[in-house]
Parts: structure tokens; sequence; C-alpha cells
């Protein structure tokens, strides 16, 4: 090759570089908020010490950006609202600020290599950021347009702040905030996850749990049956509102005062009266007796009869339909409860069918009902709880209502010690307290004290012998609130 050639072809290569440089610069100035790119199908929690939640969702979802958007305190709401219009339409990355986080929002502004910060609220306390130029001219704003490849999902807690939404909003991410820190927590984090199967998927904050416990979460969510009301966990997230009876047996409660139908349609108005009371969705539930205390001793000297599985099954079946709840209420006598509970294993098997324990009916080898009030041990709950949780993870279910019923501290011996642990199960106290409202809620007081942890509060309405009866505004402004709510 001739000197003149190799000096041509060095020239073309000089310029197609430049050009390249050009060209590079071009894009970085047009497109700088390039966001992070994230493995497709991957899942993952994001957490750090002492980050902002607007900080830890750009570090995540953002490349770079030449703009931010930082709100200060004095921006209040409306200010809020223009953060999140303006980091939406340009695509720009929006930090809180105050004093606890300024060191965090300046070293993220540094690592997008952010020139120009707009203030919302205060300009004059948005120092410290580093030498990015400071703006309130935010109708200076460039626009930004490069949205991440491929689809991502953020998952948020409800205690998340605002900058974190917005800023996963402009980075292109779908983005969806879930009340019990878990991707099966509504119906929405489960069909958006359903409907994104290849996403990555990101969950912000320690909540969450590992990585790897959000990641098989996030698969329960995509394969898993779903609960009435939506998504496969029970509390938090939804109201249950309970009739409760047998079939066919008027005096034992208002659930056996009508067929199939008729109770699905009861059931259904009294849980739509709780709805504009109820800032989550309240979920209509059978708590059906299927085994009934009894005042002979019966064959088995059990002073328990049993309702064949068989007659349960078609409202079992219908509720799951008609998206009522429902709970297998176990009323053993001298029998164990796990005995009980395992003959309507196969009812148990459906994914809307929880368990509940009422010791007032169990009683000791010399005790007989109505002389005596029943009780049960810790060791027996446990025994119990421990097998329907197996079972449950072993079947694959969603999460499970186990309810244990008390008006009198006896009734639940050692409750302290009652393992409220399994994640397969939601432990629920249910105060069967009656009367007037001052008795009611002195059985109500006495029993939320000192409760094992992990435990939540139901509550009973009686329609003869409460005088006068809670509404459904009054009962839902008990405190703590009770999350499962039945009539008798």
């Amino acid at each position: 090759m001739s000197r003149n050639r190799v000096w041509s072809a060095l020239a073309v290569l000089v310029v197609v570089a430049a050009l390249a440089a050009v060209l590079s610069a071009v894009v970085r100035s047009s497109s700088p908020s390039s966001a992070a790119q994230l493995r497709e199908g991957s899942a993952a929690v994001v957490d750090g010490p002492d980050r902002a939640d607007g900080v830890l969702v750009s570090s995540t979802l953002f490349g770079r950006s030449d703009e931010a958007i930082v709100v200060t305190p004095a921006a209040g709401a409306q200010g809020w609202d223009r953060a999140r219009t303006l980091g939406e339409e340009h695509q720009t990355p929006v930090f809180a600020l105050d004093d606890a986080d300024r060191a965090e929002v300046a070293h993220e502004i540094g690592r997008l290599g952010v020139t120009t910060v707009y203030v919302i609220g205060d300009t004059s306390a948005a120092g410290g950021l580093g030498a990015a130029r400071i703006s309130p001219d935010t109708a200076a704003m460039s626009g930004q347009r490069a949205s991440q490849a491929g689809t991502s999902i953020a998952f948020l807690s409800d205690a998340a702040g605002p900058d974190a939404e917005v800023t996963a909003h402009a980075a292109g991410a779908r983005v969806v905030r879930v009340p019990a820190d878990d991707p099966r927590g509504t119906g929405e984090s489960v069909r958006v996850l359903r409907d994104h199967p290849t996403a990555a998927v990101r969950a912000f904050g320690a909540g969450f749990g590992s990585s790897d416990e959000f990641a098989d979460r996030v698969h329960t969510a995509r394969t898993q049956t779903e609960l009435p009301g939506g998504g496969q966990i029970v509390f938090p997230g939804r109201q249950i509102v309970a009739l409760y009876g047998s079939p066919g047996s008027p005096t034992l409660g208002p659930l056996g005062a009508q067929d199939i139908p008729a109770s699905i349609d009861r059931v259904k108005k009294l849980a739509a009266e709780y709805q504009p009371y109820s800032r989550v969705p309240v979920v209509p539930a059978f708590e059906i007796i299927v085994t009934v205390a009894s005042p002979e001793p019966g064959p088995d000297n059990s002073y328990s009869s049993m309702v064949d599985p068989a007659r349960i099954r078609p409202w079992v079946d219908a509720a799951r339909a008609a998206g009522v709840y429902v709970t297998l209420d176990l009323q053993p006598g001298r029998t164990d409860f796990l005995t009980q509970a395992r003959r309507y294993a196969d009812l148990l098997a459906q994914p809307h069918v929880g368990l509940a324990l009422d010791p007032e009916w169990r009683l000791k080898p010399d005790q007989v009902h109505l002389t005596q009030i029943g009780s049960v041990s810790a060791d027996e709950v446990n025994r119990t709880s421990q097998w329907l949780a197996g079972f449950t993870a072993e079947r694959e279910l969603p999460q499970k209502v186990f309810v244990l019923h008390e008006f009198d501290s006896a009734m639940l011996a050692n409750r302290e010690r009652i393992d409220t642990s399994h994640p397969e199960l939601q432990v629920l106290i249910h105060a069967d307290g009656h009367g007037e409202p001052p008795v009611k809620m002195g059985t109500w007081q006495r029993l939320v004290a000192d409760l094992p942890p992990n435990v939540w509060m139901g509550w009973k309405n009686f329609d003869t012998e409460d005088h006068p009866t809670f509404t459904p505004s009054q009962t839902l402004q008990v405190r703590p609130h009770p999350v499962f709510i039945s009539y008798q």
C-alpha cells in the first residue's frame, strides 16, 4: 500500500472517530435520562443505609441525567403535584430535599452527571448539591426522551415517599404500591406481574426482605391462585365481613337462616354496607360451623357433632364462584382440634378456605358444655397451625386465615406461647364479647392487651345479644382496627 493510501485511510478513521464523538455527545445531550439496563426477568430488593427514597430508585433505574428536580419542604402538596407532572413529562429524577438526606441527594446528582438542578419550593434551601447549576425556572427544562429498553416494575411500600414514585415513573417503570411490602399483596400487584412475565422487577426498601425471598414471592404471584378480593395474602389489604352459623340451623347464626344463594346475597349486601367506611376492598365471607358442640356425648363420646363434608362442599364451591371467603369453624368438644381439622382437609385444600378454632367448646375429659367454658392449650393450637401451614405450603395455596375465638383470657391458655411465625397463615384472635357497648369494649380491651406478635384482631356483632348492635361505621372505628368482622 502506498504512503498516500495509508494517510488517506488514517484521515478517514480520524473523521469517523470525530463524527462518532459528536454523535455520542448529541445523544448524551438529547437523551440524558437513559435508564440503567436491568436484566430481563430479574427480581431483586434494593436497599441501603441512609438512602432517601428518590435516591434509591434513581440509582437503580437511571444511568445518567443532565437534569434533576429537587423539592424542598416549603413546596407543599401543590409543589409535589408540579414535580410529578414535570418529572414524568421530562423523564427526570425527582428528589425530596431536606437536611437529613442532602448528602445522599448530592451524591446521586453527581453520579448522574447533572448539570442543572431545578428547584420546586425554596431555592435558598437547595445549597450543597455540588457543581450543578441551581434554577427555579422549570419552564427552561429541555425535555428528555430516553426510556428504558424493555419493561420494569417498581414495587414500593405504602410508606415510600412521593419522590420514589415519581422517579420510578420518570424512568419508564410501572409502579405498584403494596400494603405489606409483598408483591402478592393486592389484585393489582399480582395482575401487573402476570401481564409482564419477563419484566425486570425491583422492590425498594428493606421491608421486602432478601432478594431471594422477594424473587420467590414474585414467582408465587405469577403462578398461584388469588384470594377473593385479589392478591394472595390475607391481611393487610382487605376487610372481611362474615355471616356466622351452620347450614340448616338458624339458631346457630344468620348463615343458617336461608339457602346458599340467599346467604351469598345477604353477605354481599352486608359487606357493601362497610365499603364506604373502608379504604381497602371489603370481602364477604362465610364462617361455617362444621363441627357443632353437642349436649350429648354421641357415639364417640366427643360431645361434638360433625357435619358431613359433602354437605358443606356446595357452600364452599358456591362461595368460591361468588368471590366469598370461607372459614371452617370447629367446636370439638372432647376431641382435639387437629383431629377434627384433618377431617376437612379436602375443603381446606381450596384456596379460599381458612380455619377457625373455638376454644369455648373444647372440653377436658371430665367437662360438659354449658357447665364449664372450654379452653385450649397453646401446644394444641400450635400443633394445628403447624399442620395447616405445612398443608398450605405443600399444595402451593395462598395464605390462609387462622382464627382463634376468645372472649375470656382463660380460653387460650399460655397465649403468649402461640406460634404466629408461619408465613402460610395469618393468625387472628376473634373477640366474641357481647352485651352493651361498655361491656363489649371492656372485653375487647382485655383481649387486645399483650397480644402475641403478628396477630390480627377480629370482632363479632351479635344481632340479638348486643344492645344495640354496632353499625358498620361504629365497628370500623374500634381500635385497634378489626380486620375480620362476623355476625351471629
